[in-house]
């Protein structure tokens, strides 16, 4: 968690690796990172501009309900993140490798952008000559879905790959593993990176979530996604140009079914047999490390990946339910609000504008936590990180808990002034009541993220075995994904029982967000999420780092 220099200079390749395949010690470091942030920056735009918009696009071209429309983009979120273990275990378990997986990726992207252009433009055309309610047509839709769901898989391949790939040019051959060798300024430098590599996908999310959703509401759907395939480009463009200043140099793949096969035998062993460690660390002793296997310093053996990670990675998935609010119901409320700018009658907000306060808060937070807030823990503590991977994780998730509580008590409010207003039966009319109201929700959940996404980020990437950056990441990545599918499935739920115990009435989703009760879904979002912190601080206190030296 230290502190590293973003623009430092180094007299030699202080944080650069060197390519044992052409013995270029000058590959490598932040000017080959510099590639995969701006790389980085450019997919957010191409990415987010498709899903920051997905919610409305469902219920606005697509007509779907509410709650369909929430539990469609909840599952295509889920799949996303998931998605991103598969592109993971693709680089790292094969001869794929990092790199190749990105051009991958941007292959992906092209196609599946290309695909939702086609469709969009098809069902413009379609509704032209059909009523404004009516659904598509089939083939349309198939398309669409098509279209869809490669561009999860794209984000599948370049999530984990890109962003380790950038971790990677921080490290030599050796240093896996917290050996004692090598420059003490490359761990530092690294964790810097992770947080520049999110500043800058920050203004990704800001430039999608404002200027591509003013084009997709004013202009028009299609231009929208014609632009995000035309950033896809210059993304490939960036990542070619950069390809001379990389460290490339990939471990050797890992036979992945015979990991597996050690793995599983070491848990029924590490489980059942009377003396457990001595039982997993001779079924893992013929390897060093396998697929799911890290290090456990602490206890001087093997511990089993699973059973040494699984608890903080389960932990989490509270947290990632209350991040996917952002994107679905969050945006849904301020469509329903007062979005003028400025209170005349001129320029109005897209209802996915103020997710991109989400990455304001990163823009104005990181450099702050990672220039100030880390040096002063630094000397406070004594300690050369300041503040643990697990300590920002759990704070992370305490802010998300109170962001679901301020969310509830301004819903609540909105709530009222509709029913003074007399709109609990108009759906389509503007509670009169600023979008302003919804900035702190926001607001907190980006300050959330920034303590709680990059941290599991970082942790995950720090404590596999080095070969298993990518899947590292993924894993991290994934509970997002997980988080995604558990509040589709809370939300589809929640409609349904809440709809019979009415007698086929309202929901808390109702169509109408005036009759809906979102304030109850996000007061039982923060109950969840106070007893998530407490239980992720029991785990936390008990775990064991594998790098003990830079936590």
């Amino acid at each position: 968690m230290e502190s590293g220099g973003f623009l430092a200079r180094c007299p030699e390749p202080c944080a650069a690796a060197a390519d044992p395949d052409d013995g270029d010690a000058r590959r490598g470091g932040w000017r080959a990172a510099f590639f995969l942030v701006v790389v980085g920056f450019l997919e957010r735009i191409g990415f987010f501009g498709v899903q920051g918009n997905l919610m409305l696009y469902l219920t606005g071209p697509m007509a779907m309900s509410t709650a369909a429309a929430a539990t469609a983009a909840n599952a295509w979120g889920g799949t996303v993140l998931v998605l991103t273990l598969a592109g993971g275990l693709a680089a790292d378990s094969s001869g794929l490798g990092r790199y190749r997986a990105v051009l991958v990726a941007s292959a992906l992207y092209l196609l599946s952008l290309g695909m939702l252009t086609a469709s969009s433009s098809s069902m413009a055309a379609q509704r032209a000559t059909s009523p404004p309610s009516s659904s598509a047509g089939g083939a349309v839709v198939v398309v669409f879905y098509a279209a869809l769901y490669l561009l999860a898989l794209a984000q599948g391949f370049h999530t984990p790959c890109a962003e380790a790939f950038g971790a990677d040019q921080f490290e030599r051959e050796g240093d896996d593993d917290g050996g004692g060798g090598g420059d003490a300024r490359r761990p530092a430098s690294r964790s810097s990176y992770f947080n520049w590599y999110h500043f800058s996908i920050s203004w990704g999310y800001v430039i999608s979530t404002t200027l591509l959703s003013y084009v997709d509401e004013n202009v028009g759907w299609t231009v929208g996604f014609a632009a995000c395939w035309a950033t896809m480009v210059l993304y490939l463009a960036v990542f070619l140009l950069g390809t001379g200043t990389y460290r490339r140099a990939e471990r050797p793949a890992i036979d992945g079914a015979a990991a597996a096969r050690r793995a599983w035998t070491a848990r029924f062993f590490f489980f059942f047999s009377r003396n457990r460690k001595d039982a997993a660390e001779q079924l893992l002793e013929p390897q060093e490390e396998v697929v799911v296997v890290v290090d456990g310093h602490g206890d001087g053996g093997r511990g089993f990946f699973l059973v040494k990670l699984l608890p903080i990675w389960l932990s989490s998935i509270v947290f990632a339910v209350v991040v996917s609010q952002v994107s679905t119901l969050f945006t849904k409320q301020s469509s329903t609000m007062d979005r003028r700018v400025g209170g005349g009658g001129g320029l109005v907000l897209p209802s996915a504008g103020l997710q991109c306060l989400v990455s304001f808060t990163y823009i104005a937070v990181l450099p702050v936590y990672d220039r100030m807030v880390v040096p002063l823990a630094r000397r406070l503590t004594g300690g050369g990180g300041g503040i643990t991977m697990l300590q920002r994780i759990g704070a992370g998730m305490a802010t998300a808990c109170l962001a679901m509580a301020v969310a509830a008590l301004v819903e609540a409010r909105r709530l009222r002034v509709a029913r003074d207003a007399g709109l609990v039966d108009r759906p389509g009319a503007t509670v009169p009541m600023g979008v302003w109201w919804l900035v702190p929700q926001h607001v907190l959940v980006g300050v959330a993220e920034v303590l709680a996404v990059i941290g599991l980020e970082e942790f995950f990437y720090d404590q596999v075995a080095g070969e298993l950056h990518s899947v590292g990441l993924a894993v991290s990545q994934g509970v997002m994904g997980v988080g995604s599918y558990a509040s589709g499935s809370l939300v589809a739920a929640i409609d349904w029982a809440t709809a019979a115990r009415s007698g086929g009435g309202e929901s808390w989703f109702a169509d109408d967000l005036n009759r809906a009760h979102l304030d109850y879904f996000y007061w039982l979002l923060a109950a969840l999420a106070a007893l998530e912190v407490a239980v992720f601080v029991y785990l936390a206190q008990r775990y064991d780092y594998k790098n003990k030296s830079k936590p």
